[in-house]
C-alpha cells in the first residue's frame, strides 16, 4: 500500500523538477512511511511513497521498470493473483527482479497493453509511463478501493493518490466547485468524477485514462452484469458463496508483515474473523471500537465473536473529545466528507496499526448481498402506497408536526418522516431522497440567492438517477444494489476506509469486494438476497456453518456515531461558534437565519439535524484549511 504521484508536460518538453515531485511525495508520506522513490525523464516525473507489505527488500522499490527501462510504473494497492500471473509471464520469457506484485503489472502491460487491467484481481491505482510510445496510462481498480485524482492544466497532466499532493503545483488554483458543493450536501460526499476543487477530477472506479498522440481517452473496462441469472438449489448457492468468500479471504492473507481484522460484531466482519481463524495457524488479532452511548455501542457482539474464535482481541472507546482531531481528519480527507463514522474508523485504524500493518474487514457485504434495511423499505413503500392518500396525508401530518425526533440510532419517528417525505416520488427518486442529507426543500431554505442562481437548472439527484439508467437489472432490488455498488460504496465507504487507514499507515483488505465473488452474487436471483423481509438471506444461510444464529439474526446496526447527542450536549456551543461565525457567514453560501434555525431545532430536540450540522461544520473547516489556507495546530 502506497502513495503515488506525478506530472507530465504533455504539450512541451519542459523538464519536470525532481524537487517538485519530492514535494508531492512528501505530503503522501503517511501513505508510505518506509521509502520514497522518484523517476525523472525530461518532461516526465513520477513519485512513490512505499508502505512495505510484500517483498520488503530494495528490489521492490518503486518507481519500477521493465528490463530495458522503457516502461515505468508506480502503483498503490495489492494484486492478489500476482503469483499465478507471474508464472504465466515467466513461461513467456519475462524476467523478474523482485517478488513484488507491482512488477507483474509491467510485464502484463508488455503483453496486453492497456487491456492488462482486465487480468488483475485486487485493489489498485497505478500509473504507467511508456517511453517508446510516449503514452501515459492511469488505471483504477474495479470497485474504487484505491483513489486516483488528476488535473489537466496549461498543457500538463498532474495526478496523485490524494488531492493535497496535486495542490503542491502552484499552477493549480484553489476554487470551490459549486456543483460539487451541491452534491456533497446531498450525498455527504463528492461523487466521482467531481472533487470539491474546480479543475481537479477523480478517475472513476473501473476506468482508465490514456494520453497518447496528443489525445486523452477515459473509458470503463469493467461492469457488473445483473441479467445473467444462475439456476441453482439454495444449498448449491450457499456452498459456492462460502467457497468464493473463503478463497477471497485466503488470497488476502499473503503478506510479509503482521495481519489482523476489524471486528464490528456484525455478520460480515464476523464471517471474515471466522474464515481467518480457520485459515490461520495462530490466534487472529481482532480490533473493535465502541461508544459510551449504549444504542451506538456494539462491543458486546464483537466480544462474543472474539470469544467464539479465541482471538487476540483489542478495543477502544470513542468519546466526544475525539473531535479534537477533526482538523487532522479534514486534512487527510482532502475534501469535505460528512460520514461521521470516519472518526471511529480513524481511531480503529490508529489502534490497529500499533499491532499490525494489514487489516482485513467486512466492507461490501451489504451492497453485494442486500444487507441494508432501506432495501426492505422499498418493499414497504409499495404496500404503504395502497393506503388511501387522504389517510396517508393525515398520518404524515400528525407525525411530522407533533412528534419530536430522538437522536437514538434507530429512532422510529425520524425514520418514518424520512420515509413518508420521499414516498410521493418515483421509486428511483424516492431512493435518492433516502440517500440524501439535505433534500431540495432544505437546500432551498439554506442556500443564499447567489448560490441558488449559480445552481439554476442543476439537480444533484441526476447523478444517482443516471446510474439507475445504466443498470441492466430486470428488477428494482438488483438495480438498487447496482446503484449502491457504483455510488455509495466507492464514494463514501471506501473513501472512509482508505483515508482513515492510510492516515495511520495501515493497509486494509476487503474479501467481500473480490470481483469474482461480486460477479457471482450479481448472478443470484434477487429474491434470494432479499427474501421477504429478510436481508442477506442467502449469505446468512451460507454462513450458518461459521457463525451462531444470534449473530446471524441480529438487527443490522451500522457503524453509527452519536453526533446528534453530542451536538445537543458537549458540542452545542462548538457548533454555534463555527457555523455562525463572521468568517463562515461572509462566504455567502448559506443564509444565517437558515443555519440558526437548523441549530435551534436540533438543540431544542424538535428535529435531529446532527448529520446536517456535521456536514456544514466539515465544509467550513475544510474551506478554512484548503481554500483560505489557514493552518490548524492539530491539523498538519
Amino acid at each position: 500500500m502506497c502513495g503515488i504521484c506525478g506530472k507530465i508536460n504533455i504539450n512541451n518538453r519542459e523538464v519536470v523538477d525532481a524537487r517538485f515531485i519530492h514535494k508531492m511525495t512528501e505530503v503522501l508520506k503517511h501513505r508510505g512511511p518506509d521509502d520514497e522513490g522518484i523517476y525523472i525523464n525530461g518532461n516526465v516525473g513520477i513519485g512513490h511513497r512505499r508502505l512495505s507489505i510484500i517483498d520488503l527488500s530494495k528490489d521492490a522499490r518503486q518507481p519500477m521498470s521493465n528490463e530495458d527501462k522503457s516502461i515505468w510504473i508506480v502503483c498503490n494497492g495489492e494484486i492478489y493473483n500476482f503469483q499465478e500471473l507471474r508464472k504465466v509471464l515467466e513461461k513467456k520469457g519475462h524476467i523478474f527482479c523482485s517478488r513484488s506484485d507491482t512488477e507483474v503489472i509491467i510485464h502484463l502491460y508488455e503483453e496486453l497493453g492497456t487491456d492488462c487491467v482486465e487480468k488483475l484481481r485486487g485493489m489498485f491505482a497505478f500509473c504507467i509511463w511508456d517511453e517508446k510510445r510516449k503514452r501515459l496510462f492511469l488505471a483504477r481498480d474495479r470497485i474504487g478501493q484505491k483513489p486516483l485524482n488528476y488535473a489537466i492544466k496549461n498543457g500538463n497532466i498532474i495526478f496523485a493518490s490524494e488531492i493535497k499532493s496535486i495542490l503542491q503545483d502552484p499552477e493549480i488554483s484553489r476554487e470551490v466547485d459549486i456543483n460539487a458543493l451541491d452534491s456533497y450536501l446531498t450525498y455527504q460526499y463528492v461523487p466521482a468524477p467531481e472533487t470539491m476543487f474546480s479543475g481537479i477530477n477523480k478517475l472513476p472506479p473501473a476506468h482508465s485514462l490514456v494520453w497518447e498522440n496528443g489525445k486523452i481517452k477515459i473509458e470503463r473496462y469493467w461492469n457488473l452484469n445483473f441479467q445473467n441469472k444462475i439456476n441453482m438449489a439454495e444449498d448449491e448457492f450457499c456452498q459456492r458463496i462460502l467457497d468464493l468468500l473463503t478463497e477471497a479471504t485466503k488470497i488476502r492473507l499473503v503478506s510479509d508483515v503482521p495481519l489482523g481484522v476489524f471486528l464490528s460484531g456484525g455478520i460480515d466482519s464476523s464471517a471474515i474473523v471466522g474464515l481467518m481463524s480457520k485459515l490461520s495457524s495462530h490466534p487472529v488479532k481482532t480490533f473493535s471500537i465502541g461508544f459510551e452511548e449504549e444504542t451506538f455501542n456494539e462491543l458486546k457482539y464483537a466480544r462474543k465473536v472474539a470469544k467464539i474464535f479465541a482471538t487476540d482481541h483489542h478495543e477502544y472507546i470513542v468519546k466526544p473529545e475525539a473531535l479534537n482531531i477533526l482538523p487532522k481528519i479534514i486534512w487527510h480527507f482532502n475534501e469535505p466528507f460528512a460520514d461521521s463514522s470516519c472518526i471511529p474508523t480513524y481511531y480503529l485504524s490508529k489502534m490497529t496499526r500499533q499491532e499490525v500493518t494489514v487489516a482485513l474487514n467486512g466492507d461490501g457485504g451489504d451492497e453485494t448481498f442486500a444487507g441494508y434495511e432501506r432495501y426492505v423499505a422499498n418493499k414497504i413503500a409499495n404496500i404503504y402506497n395502497l393506503i388511501p392518500q387522504s389517510i396517508r396525508k393525515n398520518l404524515v401530518s400528525f407525525i411530522t408536526t407533533v412528534l419530536p425526533e430522538s437522536t437514538r440510532r434507530k429512532d422510529f419517528i425520524k425514520r418514518f418522516k424520512r420515509f413518508a417525505k420521499a414516498n410521493d416520488s418515483s421509486r428511483e427518486r424516492r431512493y435518492a431522497r433516502w440517500m440524501s442529507i439535505f433534500d431540495d426543500d432544505l437546500k432551498s431554505n439554506l442556500y443564499s440567492e447567489k448560490l441558488k442562481n449559480r445552481l439554476k437548472g442543476i439537480d444533484s439527484w441526476d447523478y444517482l438517477l443516471d446510474v439507475y439508467r445504466q443498470s441492466d437489472a430486470n428488477n428494482f432490488i438488483d438495480a438498487t444494489l447496482f446503484v449502491d455498488i457504483m455510488t455509495y460504496l466507492p464514494g463514501d465507504l471506501l473513501v472512509k476506509i482508505d483515508i482513515s487507514s492510510m492516515a495511520n499507515s495501515l493497509e486494509t483488505r476487503s474479501p467481500f469486494l473480490d470481483h469474482k465473488l461480486m460477479e457471482f452474487a450479481a448472478s443470484i436471483p434477487s429474491n434470494l438476497k432479499l427474501k421477504g423481509w429478510t436481508t442477506k438471506y442467502l449469505l446468512k444461510k451460507a454462513l450458518t456453518k461459521i457463525l451462531p444464529k444470534d449473530i446471524l439474526n441480529r438487527r443490522k446496526a451500522g457503524f453509527g456515531v452519536p453526533i446528534g447527542t453530542w451536538f445537543r450536549q458537549e458540542l452545542k456551543d462548538y457548533a454555534y461558534d463555527i457555523l455562525l461565525s463572521e468568517k463562515s457567514l461572509k462566504r455567502g453560501y448559506f443564509k444565517k437565519e437558515a443555519i440558526k434555525r437548523i441549530l435551534d431545532e436540533h438543540t431544542k430536540g424538535k428535529i435531529d439535524h446532527g448529520a446536517r450540522i456535521w456536514s456544514l461544520i466539515n465544509f467550513e473547516l475544510w474551506h478554512q484549511m484548503f481554500i483560505d489556507n489557514y493552518s490548524f495546530q492539530n491539523g498538519y
